[in-house]
């Protein structure tokens, strides 16, 4: 006789609320990613901004990423995704997406930052150009982190 066995328990983890945001390993990423790119965004925005096409892309990623990745950590906060699947998909989507835009952008600081090396104001903003840059390669590991730890959760 075939023994009838019970569905096994769903493996997938519940979405964290509240506090445990902060605890849980992707999500508690978002805090950082926030942190770091509104450095990235102040630095920038605290050069001349001699390269007004590099940087301006800069300052739209950095400014637009943090605005929503503040915005999803407070919907994480408050519980707004109810244990839905579909936030696990949204999130994933979202920080894969703002990698690759953060890297585009971590790249074209890079070279503002090369550039800026030979301006006539040359050592001060040399010098946030580079810890500019610093902090957009480091959002944009942040952010890949967080899109390969949701997909592989």
């Amino acid at each position: 006789m075939a023994s009838v066995s019970l569905p096994a328990a769903s493996t997938q983890p519940a979405l964290p609320s509240g506090i445990a945001v902060f605890k849980t390993v992707p999500y508690a990423f978002i805090l950082p990613e926030v942190l770091c790119g509104t450095w990235v965004w102040i630095l920038v925005a605290a050069t001349s901004v001699s390269f007004p096409l590099l940087q301006g892309w800069v300052m739209y990623v950095s400014l637009t990423s943090c605005l929503i990745s503040l915005l999803l950590l407070l919907a994480y906060i408050l519980g707004f995704h109810k244990n839905s699947e579909k936030w696990k998909v949204l999130d994933s989507l979202y920080h894969g997406a703002t990698a690759i835009l953060y890297m585009s952008a971590a790249v074209l600081q890079a070279n503002a930052t090369i550039r800026s090396e030979f301006s006539p104001n040359s050592p001060l903003y040399y010098q946030l150009n580079c810890a500019a840059s610093f902090f957009a390669f480091i959002t944009t590991f942040l952010y890949i982190l967080h899109a390969f730890s949701i997909h592989y959760q």
